[in-house]
This record gives C-alpha cells, structure tokens and sequence, in this order.
C-alpha cells in the first residue's frame, strides 16, 4: 500500500494537525488520500452520516482530505469515563468497557479490524496518511501496539516522527523516541519534523545536522510557530487552544462566555465557532466568581453527568449556577450539561447511582438506558431570530431527556433564561449562533452584534494554512517518496534499542 505513518514524541505533538496538513496538499495536487488512525483515546468526537461514531480530529483530517468521514477512519475509538475504564468504539459502535489491564485482551480482535479497516482503505484511495497515538516510544506497550509501530510493521508503513520544540526538548526526544525501539521498528522510521519553532531557523540548524549524524535520518522540515492555527481538538490538553484569535482587535463591547471546566469534559470544541466570533471571548472556569462574572455560562458535555454533577456541588458551582438562574442570567446545558440542568437524573447505566436529584433549573427529567444514542440531527427552528433557518448538530448520549414543560429550544428546552439542548456542534449553524449571541448580548444589557463570519469558511482556511505550511516548510519531495516507495533499506540501528 501507499501510505505514511505520523508519529511523535508526544501526546500535543503536532501529529494531528500535520497528517490534516499532508492529506490537504496531497488532495491539491489530485491524490485521492484519506486520513488514519487506527486507536484514538478522546472525548471530543463526531457522528458521521451512517451513525458511527468517530474522534473529531480525524472527521477535520477528512475535511482536510475532501472526503466524507466514516467509522474506517478511526476504527477503534477509546472515551475515558469516571471509574477508571473507557467506553470501547469499535467501528463506531460501543462494544465493552474496559479498563488499562484489561484492554490488551481486546487487542487481537481490535488489532484484526484495524489492519481490515486500512487495507479497505487502500484498495478505494491513492494513499493513506495514518496518525499514530501518544509515542511509538511506549515500549510497555508495544507488545499489544496496534497503533504506532505495531501499526506500521504490520502494513510496511514508513514513519516520520514530529517533536514540539516550543516545549522544549525535542532534539532528545527525537534521538531518544529511536533509540527506544527496536532493530526492526528502527528499520521503519524514516526522517524527522520539528514543530513549532520561533525564530531564525539558522539557530537550530547545526542541531538538525547533528541529529541527522547520529540517527543517519534526515530532518524533513521545520514548521514554524503559527499563532491562531488550531485543528479539532482531542483531548482536554489542548483546552483553551481554539480559534480565539479572531475576537481580537474588536471595537466596542466584548461579550464573555464561561465554559465551566468539568473533570470529565467531553465535546468542548462545541464552543468553538464562538470563539470564533469576533467580540467573544471564550474561557474555561472552575470558579463561581467567573460563573458570576460571564454574559454566558455553557455547562458543557460530559462522559459522567452524574459525577461531574457532584463536582459542580462540591466547588460550589451548583450554588453559582442557581443564583445566576433566579437572577436572569442566560446558562446553556450541552448533552450532559443538559442532563444536570434537569430536575432528576436516573442512572443505573453510566455512574450506577440510580435516582439523583438535578439542578432542577429545567423542567425535564433523565434516564439513562444502555443504548447509546449516535445520529446526526436537522431542523428548520424559528427560534427568536433564526427566521427558519436550519440548525444542525449530533447526538451523543445514553441520557434521555425527557422535558415536561418549558418553551422549545433546538435539541430540548428552555425556562426563562436557562435552556437545554442535545445537539453538539450546534454552535456551527451560523445563523443561530448569531441569534443565541443577540439574546445573549441583551440579557446583559449590553451593545453587541454579532459579526457575519461563516465557520465552516475558518475552518477551511485552517486546513489551507496548514498545507500551506507543508508545501513551504517540508521537503516534499521526500514525503512523496516515502508515500510511494516506503522506507529506504538500510537505515542505521541506533542502540541500546529494545530487545
């Protein structure tokens, strides 16, 4: 197969953001490519259109590539709950929970559906750019690997590793990330890329030369620092990275928006498109002064509604959240958010807890069942002033909600202020957006509109910027070659290795 492997040295690497880089120059130059990763651990995912459940990054890696996202891309799929385990996706759909020790025995079957899954792939696409996860460096879990070395062993994959050099370090991390693996993985790994650099990249160059000296590995490019380029996020490290640049240097007044922070965050790229706003500052809180302090509180999706529930209580948040509710301030539940607005939540599923009360800032009751509920969903809402235009968003939950009064909002309801949905990436639609920041704006009496931006267009700009990157930075050439012919014969073994 034709194809490519994106390691790195780390988890926040930059592995993401350059396979969507590669898979978007390689679709301007005509290649019919498409994105993968074959184990993804994230909270922050997508429903395609036949219902799969899959990790966002690789659903903008298949914007980035021009493709539809489906299941194949991210076959196995892991979302961390609150007792230690992780809910298993495979191929879109849950299949078990399983905790550290216990999910090698999955391995086998997993590592069979992953190495179909890719094989499909090739056969319908001129090349597949894969996305590792973590470090190939993990040499504890090597053994059960189905998604770095192992991953690319198994295909003949060549394999390029990224370091962030912004976090320092990454000069070791690149020599010691090979030095780590063994003769055979070694044999693989074929050249190197630094991410994120500041500054003349004259400085860094007698490093690179001695690196390519001891590894006899050639650094392929230097990708500089980039401020404001984000990509779908997928894991809380990268909260707070999103598109916030864009509501800089806005006149008049800003409107503030809280994103109170749970332990067990999931989909908070859901507020991305208003970060995205120009005049909208979007921040991550834990504090019932911020709570107090925002135009807007979100209360955000959540993989243990249950047990985030009783964080908000115990930090005091429960309280902020209720005073700010009999004082008219506009709070806005997502999914699980949602679920803690309701006035009672029964949960023998998710937590086990059975019967918890709610905030009870809505009229609307819970009750968790062992299906979980994955489908895309579009409607024409005459909310405010969206006129009808169409609002759409996805569903992803095992909490039903079940509202017994209120006024409509799309995805749920709304009492007063306080509303309710379980739509994620509903913040997408542009034309309710603007109309949400309106209501918004005016329940804080303050002087704001929104402005006229479209965010699947920044989005796409992203991707743009990101090839952009790859064609100016990277040694192409070379990356073409690896793609087409795979890794040259006899790369050095850089000891002690791995036995």
């Amino acid at each position: 197969m034709k194809g490519l492997l994106v390691a790195g040295t780390a988890s926040e690497a930059g592995k993401s953001a350059v396979t969507a880089g590669i898979c978007r120059w390689l679709a301007r130059r005509g290649v019919k490519v498409a994105p993968f990763k074959a184990q993804n651990m994230s909270l922050n995912s997508v429903v395609t259109r036949d219902g799969a459940e899959i990790g966002r990054a690789q659903a903008a890696q298949a914007a980035a590539a021009g493709i539809e996202p489906e299941a194949a891309l991210n076959p196995v799929l892991l979302k961390p709950g609150s007792r230690g385990t992780s809910q298993v996706m495979v191929l879109g759909r849950p299949v078990a929970e399983a905790d550290a020790l216990s999910y090698p025995a999955l391995k086998p079957r997993l590592a069979e559906t992953v190495l179909a899954c890719l094989a499909g792939l090739a056969n319908r696409f001129d090349a597949v750019i894969c996305e590792g996860a973590g470090s190939p460096a993990e040499i504890n879990l090597r053994e059960h690997d189905i998604a770095n070395m192992g991953l690319a062993r198994a295909a003949g994959l060549p394999v390029i590793v990224v370091a962030d050099i912004d976090r320092g370090g990454a000069l070791a991390a690149l020599y010691g990330t090979l030095a780590l693996l063994s003769r055979e993985d070694q044999a693989l790994v074929a050249g190197f890329v630094v991410n994120k650099f500041r500054g003349d990249v004259r400085l860094l160059e007698p490093g690179l030369d001695r690196l390519r000296e001891l590894t006899g590995r050639p650094v392929l490019g230097v990708l500089p620092w980039t401020p404001g380029l984000w990509l779908d996020a997928e894991d809380s490290l990268s909260l707070g990275a999103g598109p916030g640049e864009e509501s800089q240097g806005r006149a008049g007044e800003i409107l503030r928006v809280a994103v109170i922070r749970l332990p067990r965050i999931s989909n908070f790229t859901d507020t991305d498109p208003l970060a995205a706003e120009p005049g909208v500052a979007v921040r991550f809180v834990t504090s019932p002064a911020e709570v107090a302090d925002a135009d807007l509180v979100i209360l955000p999706g959540s993989r243990a509604t249950v047990a985030d529930l009783a964080w908000l209580r115990e930090r005091g948040l429960a309280d902020a959240l209720t005073e700010r509710a009999a004082r008219g301030g506009p709070v806005l539940g997502i999914c699980g958010g949602y679920q803690m607005l309701a006035a009672e939540i029964r949960d023998d599923v998710e937590s086990g807890a059975g019967l918890v009360p709610g905030l009870g800032l809505l009229p609307a009751t819970v009750t968790f069942g062992a299906a979980k509920v994955l489908r895309l969903r579009s409607a024409a809402v005459d909310w405010e002033t969206t006129g009808g235009e169409p609002v759409t968003g996805y569903e992803i939950h095992h909490g039903v909600v079940t509202a017994a009064g209120g006024s409509p909002f799309p995805g749920g309801c709304s009492a007063g202020e306080v509303l309710g949905t379980t739509w994620h990436g509903i913040f997408e639609s542009d034309g309710f957006r603007r109309a949400l920041l309106r209501r918004v704006a005016a329940a804080a009496g303050r002087s704001f509109e929104p402005g006229h931006i479209t965010f699947a267009r920044i989005r796409e700009r992203k991707l743009d910027t990101l090839a952009d990157l790859v064609g100016a930075h990277l040694d192409t050439g070379a990356l073409l070659d690896l793609i087409d012919r795979g890794a040259p014969a006899g790369l050095p073994f850089i000891p002690p290795g791995a036995p």
